[in-house]
């Protein structure tokens, strides 16, 4: 068993060790299957499928390494909108310095190259596999499809991570990430940037080519999902039309949550609005491995006690007071005659209460990390369908587009009169807003090439080791390969510093 198995992860992370193969592998049934039966079947082919989906969110080597969720946090820290409002226990405060990326040898930057690459090997072996699989093939391409969108997405996260930004005047030819399209079991040369995004789009395609509307579960790839992808690529891209159409066609069925919901804690799939993400169940538990164990405003862990995650201020003054999402984040945490009474409500009486503090992720309980992280959500798509017209010059159906959005969080909210870049400018504050919190801040900063900023702001000198700049374009937005990958892999070629 572990012998196919190991080979699914080393197609995977180009320098793989076997200890966390060997950890998740050997788990429950949904996670591994034997060699002789792994691709006989469809329905075999599927409970492999169904460890990529697990892989999502369990624990790496540190309890800050819960798989997507972790990378979400990291993109978070490292921009200026998410506050770390003490050092807490540690837990991501390199990251925030912007010093772990930029470390070869960090476990951090070992992990999120390893869990990427673990998501490409495993959807290797799928795609290699399935199609002499026994089984219908309506079945077979809804399983070869949710592997080539996962190796897609993959593949997308590397490539902005570890190269330059795309540029869309250039000829991108830099150095990209390896790409990895088969199984195997030692790594290649960095391919270039523009090659990654060819391939990228080649798999996404056919993952739309292949995919409908059902599935088993949202955290299933279906249809909608490969479609938002494909608009987060085409954005990217600068293929803006490309972008709009794939956005609003990501979001068809998926309804916009009311104001209720809004409160409700970002933590259930079952939100109408919820395109994709991870349910997470009890017997399923990663305490401190969770992405709410480092986001939530109410489970009991060291970090979340010390240092409450906070919404940068000027961010916070930006939201009308007729905006419900400014209920999300509380600027008098720090005077119990003023802050929100959900706060005290939630019995957090040893908790630091730090102003500015969120209140959007709420964990299942105190005792408890559970909860479901989101990775798709439809008002994301409303949001890169209005940036993606209005950077194609149709300010008339984005302004509409954000109206569609807009009015259902803030009632006083009118049609956009703005036009050219303030439109473009009000859409990309919305985003901010919207989006806090979910993996998109340091994203957006790189693909538009804009510097950090976090002056004039409520970050903390001594949190962020004064690290409140960071100019647009410098050798410090690409994470380093990891030592262990140069080690294993003569190819291998390092950014500079």
């Amino acid at each position: 068993m572990k012998n196919i198995l190991s080979k699914l992860f080393i197609a995977g992370a180009l320098f793989i060790t076997t200890s966390c193969a060997d950890d998740y592998l050997d788990t429950v049934p949904t996670d591994a299957v034997s060699e002789e039966s792994v691709f006989t079947t469809t329905q075999n082919a599927m409970t492999a499928l169904n460890g990529i989906h697990r892989m999502m969110f369990i624990r790496f080597d540190s309890q800050g390494q819960p798989a997507e969720g972790s990378v979400m946090i990291m993109r978070e820290v490292m921009a200026e909108d998410v506050v770390m409002t003490t050092t807490g226990n540690g837990w991501f405060v390199s990251i925030t310095r912007w010093l772990n990326h930029i470390n070869e040898s960090s476990g951090d930057v070992r992990f999120v190259w390893r869990f990427y690459y673990k998501v490409i090997g495993n959807a290797n072996m799928i795609i290699a596999n399935i199609d002499n699989a026994d089984g219908p093939q309506a079945e077979k391409d809804e399983i070869k499809g949710q592997a080539l969108a996962y190796r897609a997405w993959a593949h997308f996260n590397l490539v902005q991570l570890f190269a330059k930004r795309y540029d869309a005047g250039g000829d991108n030819s830099g150095m990209g990430v390896p790409i990895v399209t088969e199984p195997i079991t030692e790594g290649g040369a960095r391919n270039s940037i523009a090659e990654v995004y060819a391939q990228v789009n080649t798999d996404i395609d056919a993952a739309i080519a292949l995919l409908t509307t059902s599935r088993n579960a949202k955290s299933h790839l279906n249809i909608n999902v490969a479609k938002g992808i494909k608009a987060r690529i085409a954005l990217v891209q600068e293929n803006y039309s490309v972008a709009a159409q794939m956005a609003r066609e990501a979001r068809e069925g998926f309804s916009l949550m009311n104001t209720d919901q809004l409160y409700e804690g970002f933590n259930n799939v079952d939100n109408p609005e919820w395109i994709w993400g991870s349910r997470q169940v009890d017997d399923q538990q990663t305490f401190f491995a969770s992405f709410f164990a480092y986001m939530s405003l109410n489970f009991s862990s060291t970090n979340i006690r010390n240092n409450p995650k906070a919404i940068n201020s000027m961010l916070y003054d930006m939201i009308p007071e007729t905006d419900a999402r400014k209920g999300l984040w509380d600027p008098n945490a720090s005077d119990p005659e003023l802050r929100d009474p959900f706060i005290d409500e939630l019995t957090l009486g040893s908790f630091a209460k730090i102003d500015y503090m969120n209140r959007k992720f709420i964990a299942q309980g105190n005792a408890s990390s559970v909860g479901d992280v989101p990775y798709m959500r439809a008002a994301e798509m409303y949001l890169l369908e209005a940036e993606a017209l209005a950077r194609g010059g149709n300010d008339g159906q984005a302004a509409q587009v954000l109206f569609e959005l807009v009015s259902t969080r803030d009632s006083a909210y009118s049609l956009s009169s703005n036009t050219g870049t303030a439109l473009i400018d009000e859409i990309m504050i919305q985003r901010r807003i919207e989006l806090w919190g979910e993996g998109f801040r340091w994203y957006d900063l790189k693909r538009l090439n804009l510097p950090l900023d976090r002056t004039g702001a409520n970050h903390v000198e001594s949190v962020i080791n004064s690290k409140f700049t960071e100019p647009a374009g410098t050798n410090n937005w690409q994470f380093r390969i990891p030592r262990d990958e140069l080690n294993a892999n003569e190819l291998m070629e390092q950014n500079p510093s």
